[in-house]
């Protein structure tokens, strides 16, 4: 449990660096759908013991960015790239048209300086479509995988390879890399979607959206072009034990100089949002996943977010609980009128009332006790506290003879005066007095 608590809190606090975010509608009913994937990496060199790359690099902080669209020579090189790959996947799909942007931002700070990558495509797709026979169309999905490893140049910027970027503004940099472990690790080509790929896409969660076929769907600001159907939708991204544990993909090299330099490349699971304009059901044909799509679902589908789980069982599950939750209440019932009423304290027929309150100056309160009208049983019903307290009896005095009682002894009659022995410690006796007092004997025997 702490570690799963401490994984929630690193994982709440962290910022994520997200790999590759795919984000495509797929329409059926047109020979061509729009797409748009974006490629995130963030690179970091650590130079926690200062040294000359800390030197060369202290205080510099550049952005590299740009744009191109398909006429531009190394956007057409890029969609060469692509389609290749999406071709030895086993896809017929092609990228028609295809626009690329790209960010790279350096920033050096006391211990580490920061590199972050971002490449944005935006293009189309065509021939998706397999066969369309007016009732299902199979529409072909295993292009997801929109990788390469090649070098691509455009507008004088290489956008694929990371350590390129060094290389070409930071030449001096770029030697404490060259030729170590920290060259492959910054080499590693950032336009990569493999996994989104090779998530199947039974593993996504799917929905279905039936708000094209209202009546009012365009208050919704659905497009008219799907009006009249339901949108299917597939979503990856998910770390769980049935889409599979994903982590973020991070590889570290060091490098020895003048000083001990760390270089991490940061890099995190992929994510991706599918929809078709359909009802979808997935497929498989010749190793490609496939969707059959329907305008509308089946009469009798129901499904959860999984698109697997019917709904029959969690109303199964639910019918279940409440019989359950019945059968609890029936033998608490019978359980209750079979438990014994009789009292067990005081019979209150047995009880009066009498009033403990008189009257005080014209005002009286209402209050009064209940008493029992005999003291049959009052054994059982009495209270401890009734009890007479043992107390032990009172020590027996003997009483003293009347000459040790007068110890107040007469001494002078004149002065009016009477000597208390024990108390005054002084003593007016004369040689007649008996009083038991040491200080009367003293006071006899002086005088004596």
């Amino acid at each position: 449990m702490s570690i799963l608590l401490a994984t929630l809190i690193v994982v709440g606090t962290s910022t994520p660096v997200w790999a590759a975010q795919l984000d495509a509608r797929i329409n059926p009913n047109t020979e061509t759908s729009p797409f748009k994937i974006t490629y995130l990496k963030t690179v970091f060199i650590e130079y926690p013991n200062g040294g000359s790359l800390f030197d060369e690099l202290q205080g510099k902080e550049w952005t590299v960015d740009g744009s191109a669209d398909s006429s531009n020579p190394g956007v057409q090189l890029l969609i060469e790239e692509l389609n290749r790959g999406i071709a030895n996947d086993g896809s017929q799909a092609q990228i028609s048209d295809l626009n690329v942007s790209y960010d790279f931002h350096l920033k050096a700070r006391n211990i580490n300086t920061s590199i972050d990558y971002r490449v944005i495509l935006e293009g189309t797709l065509s021939d998706y479509v397999i066969t369309d026979d007016g009732v299902r169309t199979l529409v072909d999905m295993g292009w997801r995988a929109m990788s390469t490893d090649k070098e691509i140049m455009i507008n004088g910027v290489e956008i694929n390879i990371p350590i390129n970027i060094l290389r070409d503004n930071e030449p001096e940099v770029y030697t404490y890399f060259a030729g170590t472990e920290a060259e492959s690790v910054l080499g590693k080509h950032l336009i990569n979607a493999d996994f989104i790929l090779e998530q199947p896409l039974t593993n996504w969660h799917f929905l279905f959206d039936p708000t094209g076929i209202n009546v009012d769907a365009g208050t919704f600001g659905l497009d008219d072009e799907i009006a009249g159907f339901v949108i299917s939708s597939w979503t990856m991204g998910e770390s769980s034990i049935r889409e599979g544990r994903q982590v973020e993909r991070v590889f570290e090299a060091e490098v020895m100089a003048d000083q001990l330099y760390v270089v991490r490349s940061v890099q995190s699971t992929d994510t991706a949002n599918l929809s078709t304009v359909g009802f979808g059901a997935l497929d498989n044909l010749d190793g490609v996943e496939i969707v059959g799509v329907t305008p509308t679902p089946p009469e009798d589908y129901m499904t959860t977010s999984t698109g697997d789980f019917p709904v029959m069982i969690i109303y199964g599950m639910a019918a279940i609980a409440a019989i359950a939750g019945i059968g609890f209440f029936f033998i608490s019932s019978r359980s209750l009128k079979t438990t014994s009423t009789e009292q067990s304290g005081i019979d209150p027929s047995r009880l009066q009332g009498y009033e403990t309150s008189d009257s005080s100056g014209g005002y009286k309160t209402n209050r009064g006790e209940a008493q029992l009208k005999d003291d049959t049983d009052y054994q059982q019903t009495r209270s401890h506290y009734d009890e007479p307290s043992q107390q032990s009896p009172p020590p027996q005095t003997t009483p003293s003879s009347q000459d040790d009682a007068a110890c107040g002894c007469a001494a002078s009659v004149e002065m009016g005066s009477e000597c208390d022995c024990a108390m005054q410690g002084a003593c007016l006796c004369d040689g007649t007095c008996r009083c038991g007092a040491d200080i009367c004997k003293e006071q006899v025997n002086s005088m004596s």
